[in-house]
């Protein structure tokens, strides 16, 4: 960091003393201390703004990161910049009583340093469906809603239940989704999408990758055989291009151009992922 932009920080944290009288410990196992009602809450990957804004925290939200899509008033919320470093002076000159981060998703060196600076910092780290569930009500712990979050939450399980009751007795259907093709990228065991896909009634044939998010060959695709695909709807890849794709061509699902659809919800892993299950769970069993 440069002498200057040292200073400039430190003298913007001289002008913000942080009153703190909470402790309460987050997902990483570290306790932080907090204000009672934070009201200048910065959160910085797109997945924590949707569950702040489900608890009804979003009017205590001061920025959030690049690429927040949902709650759509969100993203009238200035930005801090990218989500794995973004400025550290902008976040300082918005004086946050609490700032709300993941450790795959902001670098290492950023947390390190909103933690030098005594900025509260909580930090959750959601695995699968449960790990949806149990952040919304760590952050509604941290923001002062842990009422509103755990009626969140027994909103979300009510729904979840239902969409498996549903699709309890009905053939499973089985999918393959790729999220990158060339190189092919794809969902393994540990990704919460093949959760979702469980959950709504269908089967991910890469499920046994013990990896979230494992590069495979094509010719393991073609190995597995994949009857239908799970595509991002309105993606730039469409399944009449992969019909003149060397490889992808041969797979029965392009033969067949059977396809169901996901949007960007399916990619956040927080409250509005449930209504990418729900959508799922329509196209594979209307």
């Amino acid at each position: 960091m440069k002498f200057a932009t040292l200073i400039f920080l430190c003298m913007v944290l001289a002008g913000s003393p942080l009153r703190a009288s909470r402790i309460v410990t987050d997902e990483t196992g570290r306790t932080v201390a907090v204000p009672d009602h934070p009201h200048r809450i910065i959160c910085l990957v797109p997945s924590i703004t949707d569950a702040v804004f489900a608890i009804g925290a979003g009017d205590d939200v001061v920025a959030v990161s690049d690429y927040v899509k949902y709650p759509a008033e969100a993203m009238k919320k200035p930005s801090v910049g990218s989500i794995s470093n973004p400025s550290m002076e902008t976040i300082l000159s918005l004086h946050p009583d609490l700032v709300l981060g993941m450790p795959h998703q902001n670098q290492p060196e950023v947390l390190g340093q909103l933690q030098r600076f005594n900025i509260p910092l909580f930090i959750v780290d959601p695995h699968g469906i449960a790990g949806i569930l149990h952040s919304v009500v760590t952050l509604g712990q941290a923001t002062g809603h842990e009422a509103q979050a755990n009626v969140l939450v027994s909103q979300l399980t009510r729904r979840i239940e239902t969409v498996r009751t549903r699709v309890k007795r009905l053939p499973v259907v089985n999918v393959f989704m790729p999220v990158s093709y060339d190189p092919v990228i794809t969902i393994g065991k540990g990704s919460f999408i093949t959760e979702i896909i469980e959950a709504a009634g269908g089967h991910s044939i890469t499920s046994d990758i013990n990896q979230e998010w494992p590069h495979i060959s094509m010719e393991a695709v073609i190995d597995r055989a994949p009857q239908a695909l799970l595509m991002l709807r309105g993606g730039t890849v469409t399944i009449g291009a992969l019909k003149d794709r060397p490889g992808w061509n041969v797979l029965p699902a392009v033969k067949a151009q059977r396809v169901y659809y996901v949007d960007k919800r399916v990619d956040f892993p927080s409250p509005v992922a449930i209504d990418a299950l729900e959508d799922l769970a329509k196209q594979l069993h209307p």
